[in-house]
């Protein structure tokens, strides 16, 4: 059984203090394929240590995450483009609005997630959207920039049943973790109105621990447990689960 993370910050100084060993669970989890997705310029060196580290089973995303767009995006945004200009990534990601922190910046958050778009098309890569508050936002942006040439993951997909459907239409996958096993997390009440060729695993760890371990730091093989419940959830294998998840993964990333 291969499982995919699709969606893991293995560099967060979280994991400082063990992450070989942090990082020896989760393979011997068979979790064995892992997709890092960027922030800012400050954890690029970070991330393309861990690809050096563990090169069959990194695979790095680069952009500018949507809390980090601040004064200076137009700087970040050069090092996005000088990064995807001179080394090898899988997705532009993750980027997208997100209005919990700063309603203030939407113009230029905006402006920057429309940008990267139009950077994804151009080396032919996948998106990797993160959305907090900011459904009609992003949705608004993607039927501007909607083609053949745009698709992605819609990372840590919360939304409703209808926002799911809406997402899917623009090629994009829904990413599942954590908030499936909590009580209040709403998406497990219609996920299985959803055809598992839709969908992808991912923890976002350090971040969104599911339960047992809700509360506490999350790390990339506790993802059994989203397998786990998705099996409930689709009445099907693990094996199944894991195998479907991880052939859609390869369909998005192209690896």
């Amino acid at each position: 059984m291969i499982i995919t993370d699709t969606h893991t910050h293995l560099y967060s100084e979280a994991f400082d203090d063990d992450r070989v060993e942090m990082m020896q669970r989760t393979l011997d989890a068979n979790v064995s394929r892992l997709f890092i997705p960027a922030i800012d310029s400050t954890y690029t060196a970070s991330m393309l240590q861990l690809e050096k580290d563990y090169p069959k089973n990194i695979f790095l995303m680069m952009g500018l995450h949507p809390t980090h767009v601040k004064e200076n995006y137009k700087e970040e945004l050069a090092h996005v483009e000088e990064m995807l200009d001179k080394h090898k990534f899988y997705a532009v990601g993750e980027i997208g609005i997100d209005l919990y922190w700063d309603k203030s910046t939407l113009p230029i958050q905006q402006n920057a997630f429309s940008h990267q778009i139009k950077l994804a098309k151009q080396y032919k890569l996948p998106i990797v959207i993160h959305c907090r508050e900011a459904f009609d936002e992003i949705f608004d942006i993607l039927e501007e920039e909607k083609s053949d040439d745009l698709f992605g993951i819609f990372h840590c997909f919360t939304g409703t049943l209808e926002q799911a459907h809406q997402a899917i239409s623009y090629n994009m996958k829904l990413g599942i973790g954590g908030v499936a096993t909590f009580k209040n997390g709403k998406i497990d009440q219609f996920l299985n109105e959803i055809e598992l060729k839709h969908i992808v695993l991912e923890t976002d760890s350090p971040y969104l621990a599911p339960k047992p371990f809700r509360g506490k730091r999350n790390e990339s093989s506790y993802i059994l447990k989203v397998v786990e419940k998705l099996s409930e959830i689709y009445n099907t294998s693990e094996e199944k689960i894991a195998d479907i998840t991880t052939t859609n993964s390869k369909a998005v990333f192209g690896v």
